[in-house]
């Protein structure tokens, strides 16, 4: 029987619904972004940031914290 990732992952099910959490924000994020019709780099300067973590965050990287 082939399972999902979660299972392949041997993930909990808290560590599953985070995952879940942070590529839901991530493309909320984006998705935001673009509605707005603002580039990723009026965004980072809008939160005094750089473009490079704009895009980490829409990316989902796990290098940024939630």
């Amino acid at each position: 029987m082939i399972g999902d990732a979660k299972d392949f992952l041997r993930l909990t099910h808290e560590e599953s619904e985070f995952i879940d959490l942070k590529l839901a924000l991530a493309a909320g994020l984006k998705r935001r972004r673009l509605h707005q019709g603002l580039t990723q780099s009026q965004v980072a300067a809008k939160i005094e940031s750089s473009q490079s973590r704009v895009a980490k965050m829409e990316a989902g990287d796990p290098a940024v914290s939630v």
